[in-house]
Formats: structure tokens, sequence, C-alpha cells
């Protein structure tokens, strides 16, 4: 079972690039991130000719998630967080899917920070965490992805001492994280790869993609039940250098049956 997790920044407008890296790598469920259309406005039809069902969750101009499958039709779960701090923020959709919950995520940038966009984060990620610990009750397996906005690590980094006052890498950003992860969630790409550098975006500006000045914010966490199933993961970063690309690239993991 392959899982992607990718963040299109705006599904219409980079709905080529989609299309071309979805025939090229087939993954079997994607997650994605940042649709910026309203809920009327999803591609349905094209992503439904590449093979895909669907469920999605949009706003219009900004935020919005999307679950695609290539197992049929998709038992969604649900939309929105429990007792999401503003709800008219589309950032969360949750399906199982052969087996597997699985959630998307787009948690909220944070910046500037200090401020109420960061308290707004930090918040965010409280009630997701809440959400989080209640689905490892369930002891079915789970899977959580997408774009968490937050650097775990200096490792995670380009020259992070110039992250030190985002709201990416803030302690409290980070802490918050950990504390996720240490509810016994393991995070796929240190798993496998404890100790390499590894990227999944790349800002548009100052040539950050040709000096792989990145960071590392995109991320699949797996329940305990999950995580020694876990057989590859990775990220597609050539698909970050495709004309009109996202600022992001593709990541993934595969698990055994």
């Amino acid at each position: 079972m392959k899982i992607a997790t990718y963040n299109v920044n705006g599904i219409n407008g980079r709905l080529p690039v989609l299309l071309r890296w979805l025939e090229q790598t087939k993954p079997d469920v994607v997650c994605l991130q940042e649709l910026k259309a309203p809920q009327d406005k999803f591609p349905l039809q094209a992503i439904n000719d590449a093979g895909y069902h669907a469920i999605w969750h949009g706003q219009k101009s900004w935020n919005g998630v999307a679950i695609l499958s290539r197992y049929g039709e998709i038992q969604e779960l649900r939309r929105g967080l429990p007792n999401d701090p503003d709800d008219t923020q589309s950032r969360y959709i949750e399906a199982f899917i052969n087996g597997v919950i699985i959630g998307c995520l787009y948690l909220p940038n944070g910046n500037p920070a200090p401020g109420p966009k960061f308290d707004y984060k930090l918040l965010w990620l409280e009630q997701f965490s809440q959400h989080a610990a209640k689905l490892l009750t369930a002891k079915v397996p789970v899977v959580l992805t997408g774009d968490y906005n937050v650097i775990p690590t200096e490792q995670d980094a380009y020259k992070p001492e110039r992250w030190v006052k985002d709201a990416l890498f803030r302690p409290e950003s980070r802490e918050a994280f950990k504390t996720l992860v240490d509810q016994g969630w393991s995070d796929a790409i240190r798993k496998l790869y404890p100790n390499e550098t590894i990227f999944t975006f790349w800002d548009y500006f100052r040539n950050a993609y040709g000096r792989d000045a990145g960071l590392r914010i995109d991320h699949f966490l797996l329940s305990p039940n999950l995580s020694d199933k876990l057989q590859a993961a990775g990220v597609d970063r050539d698909v970050r250098g495709w004309e009109k690309s996202s600022d992001h690239g593709p990541v993934w993991i595969e698990l055994a049956d």
C-alpha cells in the first residue's frame, strides 16, 4: 500500500503537475493540502479520469484538504477536528481506506510569531493532539499525514539558525510536535532515515530548490500497530523542479499488506 502526501499549493493551477505525477507514480492513496478552491471547484472529473475516487474539504482562496484513493469509494469519517478552534478553515479530513484510518491535515503556518496567528497554530495543534490520542485508543492502524508546518529539529532545516524566530521552528511548535509524536507515533521518514538530510519544501525565492536550501515540514506519523509494516519512504524531489510546480515535493511511504 503506497500512501503519499502532497501540498499542491492550488489544485486547479497545478492540476497538470498533479496529474503528471499521479500517472508516473500511481500511489494507492494521496492526501492533498492547500487546494485553494471552494467545494464546488474541485476538479473531480480529472481526478476520476486519472483513476481515483476523492473526498475533499474545500475553502475559497485558502487552505483545503483532500484524500484520493484507487481502492474505490472512500468511507469518510470526519471533516474538521472535534472542537475545531476555527471551523471556517478547511484543514482536516479523515477516512477509512483498505483497513487503515487516514487523516490528512494542513496545520496553520502561525506567522508572524508571536501573535494571534501563532496562538491559533498552537491551539489547533493541541486540538489535533487530543484527537490523535483518541485515535490511538481505537487499536486500528492509523496514518496522520500532511503539511504540519513544523520543522522538528535542526536536522530538518537548511541553516536552521535562520529560522529561530519563525513559527515553524519556534520552541513552542517543536515541543508541541514532540509531545504529539511521543504519544506513540512513528515519524516514518526518521524511522527509516534517522541521520539523513531530507527536505520536502523549497521556497520559490533565492533559488532555494537549486541550492537544496529546504525544510522538512511534510510528515507521516504512523500508529504503533502500523510502524512495523513500514517498508519504504521517500520524497519525489524532482517534481519540485517541474515547470509551475508547488513549492513542496510529494512525500510517500510504502506499507506491507
